[in-house]
């Protein structure tokens, strides 16, 4: 007895010091906004959820890395099958376009690049907006993404959200030929030394291989037209559109220097890899700074969708934790843009970094790659 009335003691003082200190946890309870917050969402996704199951599908229009990517929502949703359509980006548009004419509102979601996203879907008023369909509190806390907000492709910034954030770079170097200590700005590209060594991917065309570079250009006011100018007049530039060329000539000496190439499209991380003499300028290497692209992390709902309540189960569990892990997971260029979810499998040279001044190159305000072309068609036809 005793021992049983000092335990009590020290239960009370115990409890007497944490009501004092104010230490009692809060609790949800019934009545209160925190209650009911709670219990709304959790509602609504509850309703939605029952929806889709009765609904049984949702149909992607997108990049074949959302197999990987929506084969873990099927082990989460077994009841909710994913008929995945993939197609490069102008067959993929020309073929919802084609369907929507036969009255066929077959897609629900759109899963890939900017471009097609942006110039086909939402300027033909293609979409519904995304923003009204998220409900996961940790998808609609938007502390929760770099720059603490979600990032939208379109003016209105509620139809294309982009999650991915990749860090690109676009132009490499011949290890033995260039100490990249001594290019310290995109300027210095421009020195007579480098006159007829440097390999180009073929810009005159305007693909999204070279669009986000030349935007980067463009845009920078510190480079802008004058270099773009210079560059295409000055520097003696071979073009080419074969990438396994562009990365052989790099490596064997040939160039010292290749412009617009995405490193994972001319193999140029795989030559790395294997020893070959090559490297690029990484986001903190030249002072104007670097690309920032979304590449094929874009996600649109289209309007009239067959099975809008999937889609929307679908669109939130993409924008999770659990759904941003493993996009990741799909490809080492991958860096979501969520900040709350590891980055130790995103490749080094993908990676967002503190203290980089990034070009987001899919804003609209980049979009239009006309004024681009006319400047690199001007000069390029009077080399």
């Amino acid at each position: 007895m005793e021992e049983e009335g000092r335990v009590r003691k020290r239960l009370f003082v115990v409890a007497f010091l944490i009501s004092s200190f104010g230490l009692i946890p809060s609790f949800p309870r019934k009545g209160d906004p925190a209650h009911a917050a709670e219990a709304g969402w959790q509602a609504e996704w509850e309703r939605t959820l029952e929806a889709a199951r009765k609904e049984g599908q949702v149909v992607i229009y997108g990049s074949d890395i959302y197999g990987a990517v929506f084969s873990e929502f099927q082990k989460k949703y077994p009841g909710l099958k994913v008929t995945l359509i993939t197609s490069l980006e102008p067959q993929m548009a020309q073929r919802i376009l084609s369907e929507r004419r036969a009255g066929k509102y077959l897609a629900d979601l759109y899963l890939s690049g900017v471009g097609t996203g942006y110039n086909v879907l939402y300027k033909g008023k293609i979409l519904d907006p995304i923003k009204p369909l998220l409900i996961l509190p940790e998808v609609v806390d938007e502390s929760k993404w770099w720059n603490g907000k979600h990032h939208y492709v379109d003016e209105k910034g509620e139809y294309l959200l982009a999650f991915d954030g990749e860090s690109q770079p676009y132009f490499a170097f011949n290890t033995k030929l260039v100490k990249p200590h001594e290019l310290k700005s995109y300027w210095d590209l421009l020195d007579p030394k480098w006159k007829g060594k440097i390999v180009m991917m073929d810009p005159s065309g305007g693909s999204a291989g070279t669009a986000p570079p030349l935007k980067f250009i463009y845009y920078t006011p510190e480079l802008g037209v004058p270099f773009l100018r210079r560059f295409f007049s000055e520097m003696d530039l071979t073009a080419s559109r074969d990438t396994r060329k562009i990365a052989d000539w790099l490596a064997v000496g040939k160039f010292a220097l290749t412009a617009f190439t995405y490193i994972s499209r001319t193999d140029l991380d795989v030559a790395k890899a294997q020893g070959l003499p090559v490297d690029w300028f990484g986001p903190k290497s030249l002072k104007e700074g670097t690309i920032l692209s979304s590449a094929n992390g874009n996600i649109g709902l289209l309007n009239r969708a067959a099975h809008p309540h999937a889609s929307k189960i679908a669109i939130n569990w993409l924008l999770s934790r659990e759904g941003q892990i493993a996009f990741q997971k799909t490809n080492p260029g991958n860096d979501s843009l969520r900040i709350d979810i590891p980055k130790d499998g995103v490749a080094p040279y993908a990676r967002r970094l503190d203290g980089v001044r990034y070009l987001d190159a899919g804003r609209p305000e980049y979009a239009d790659m006309a004024p681009i072309l006319k400047v690199i068609n001007e000069v390029w036809k009077k080399r």
